[in-house]
């Protein structure tokens, strides 16, 4: 027997099949989740800020973790962040932080005092064998005082603790969840307090992060504290610059800070395109001499060739014009640079002056174009790195050879070339690096204890070496600016490095987003991620 039923026409059950039953019970309909894509060139081995430097590491922790400070797009400025107050004592060994007590972990983990205790005390733990530990400074204990009460004492002052601070290193982390995963954390999953939360990491593939609801500390700089105005956010490995040139242009990509340099004219010119700058950033490419090997322990040949290479040419060249010619170590505008100090006649491009300096110096011009001293010739190796540094290698090969020297270059990828810096069997090396101060500049490059790295140029002065530690312990901004300014005249006097570029730093975002505010901070231009939002 077969019993009745309503008629349905088919349009209405596939019309069924297709909504959320919410929609079918008479209520209303979810808000769509956000999802953006941001596109970038390479991974890291692991999201823990106590073992990795690399930039794509501090991408993401600034993004699912907190520091007790913040840095301004000026780069100078520290804002709080988890700390909302702090005093220095009088002898700058003590820092007393007032934490903020409305703060949670994505795990919903109340965040106290105790977190930032564990944190520095695992970093600073041998077991951990944590990287550029002395961004820590020279810590005697961290007390958790109270819940919302943290003492940072040092056994010397560090005139620039707070600014290390703002620096992914610092990043506040969940040493329950370190204790759960062991030597999985940072690779199966990060607890943070960040704007964002770990979700799933495909190494060499993607990273999911989702929005953290309860987030509402941000930085006062950002027009928005909290929580994100994206729901998801996947970063996405994508090595090949014309594919993330035609991900930003086609919406298959929302957001890159790795825009090839020939680009950034056409996506400007784009007008569903957005292209910001950072005000403020902070990143030197250089070339170094091996101060220790034969000839290019020769200052008189180390200034010679600083003349001979062409800084504007080079920014014009493989930058294409976004770079800006480096004529001293580090950038003008950052904190404590010495504007005084630097001779700018050492740096800059003058061929005849070269030429003149090297004819003095006893090195004559053979019959095969290149100079010769007592029999030998006026020839150095360096060891550089692929991509653009082979351009950048190609075009000072010329300019040298202009003035009667041979550049010898090897080249090598990112795998194998930190073992070659290793051999210190090279004359000259390539390198760039980001820096938030004169004083961090100074202090990873010139110490003598940091012979052979990253102190490559092998640089030992027992002078840099006191100043460096009156920088370090100095008391006031002053006292600091006068330890690093001496530094400076010192080492750039020495000509021990060839500057070539200030690097910019561009974001542009897809036609979905409204632009991005760019930040200079450690070259992680999205910073906390707080300014990504559809339009």
């Amino acid at each position: 027997m077969r019993t009745s039923r309503p008629a349905v026409t088919m349009g209405a059950l596939a019309l069924a099949a297709l909504l959320p039953a919410s929609v079918l019970m008479g209520a209303a309909p979810a808000a769509a989740e956000t999802t953006v894509t941001v596109m970038r060139t390479i991974d890291t081995d692991r999201y823990d800020p106590h073992k990795s430097t690399a930039r794509s590491t501090a991408e993401a922790l600034f993004m699912v973790g907190d520091t007790l400070v913040s840095l301004d797009p000026d780069l100078k400025t520290i804002h709080p962040l988890l700390a909302k107050s702090w005093t220095v004592s009088p002898d700058g060994k003590l820092y007393t932080f007032k934490l903020r007590d409305d703060v949670t972990f994505c795990s919903g983990k109340k965040f106290t005092a105790k977190d930032v205790k564990a944190s520095i005390d695992r970093w600073l733990d041998p077991e951990t064998k944590g990287v550029v530990k002395n961004r820590a400074g020279d810590v005697k204990e961290v007390r958790a005082v109270d819940d919302y009460t943290v003492e940072y004492e040092l056994t010397q002052p560090y005139s620039e603790l707070l600014y290390q601070m703002t620096q992914h290193f610092h990043t506040i982390i969940n040493i329950d969840q370190v204790k759960e995963l062991g030597d999985d954390f940072g690779v199966k999953g990060f607890d943070g307090t960040g704007p964002y939360c770990f979700e799933s990491w495909e190494p060499r593939n993607e990273l999911v992060l989702k929005k953290h609801a309860a987030y509402k500390w941000g930085p006062a700089f950002y027009g928005n504290r909290g929580p994100a105005k994206v729901d998801k956010l996947v970063w996405k490995i994508i090595p090949e610059d014309n594919n993330r040139v035609a991900g930003i242009q086609s919406n298959q990509g929302d957001a890159t800070q790795y825009i090839p340099y020939w680009a950034i004219d056409q996506l400007e010119a784009n007008p569903q395109i957005s292209v910001t700058k950072a005000p403020n950033y902070f990143w030197t490419y250089f070339v170094g001499f091996k101060i220790t090997r034969e000839i290019a322990d020769d200052i008189g040949v180390r200034k010679a060739l600083n003349l001979a290479v062409d800084q504007k040419a080079i920014a014009e060249g493989p930058f294409f014009g976004k770079a800006e010619p480096a004529y001293s170590y580090i950038h003008p505008n950052v904190l404590d640079y010495n504007k005084d100090g630097v001779d700018q006649s050492i740096f800059g491009y003058d061929p005849e002056k070269a030429k003149a300096i090297l004819e003095a110096a006893g090195w004559k011009v053979g019959n095969d174009g290149f100079r010769y001293k007592d029999g030998k010739k006026l020839h150095l190796l360096a060891y550089s790195f692929t991509n653009i540094w082979q351009q950048i290698m190609e075009a000072m090969q010329g300019d040298m050879r202009k003035v009667g020297a041979e550049l010898e270059i090897q080249v090598f990828d990112a795998t194998v070339i930190w073992g070659k810096l290793k051999t210190q069997d090279f004359d000259m090396f390539t390198m760039s690096y980001p820096y938030v101060s004169a004083g961090d500049a100074m202090n990873l490059y010139f110490p003598s204890a940091n012979r052979p790295t990253p102190n490559r140029v092998n640089w030992a002065d027992d002078e840099t070496d006191q100043w460096l530690l009156e920088g370090r312990g100095a008391l006031t901004p002053e006292a600091r600016y006068e330890a690093y300014a001496k530094i400076q005249k010192k080492v750039h006097d020495a000509a021990i490095w060839i500057p070539l570029v200030h690097e910019p730093m561009f974001v542009a975002a897809g036609p979905r987003l409204k632009p991005i505010p760019a930040h200079g901070i450690y070259g992680a231009g999205l910073y906390k991620g707080l300014g990504i939002e559809l339009k």
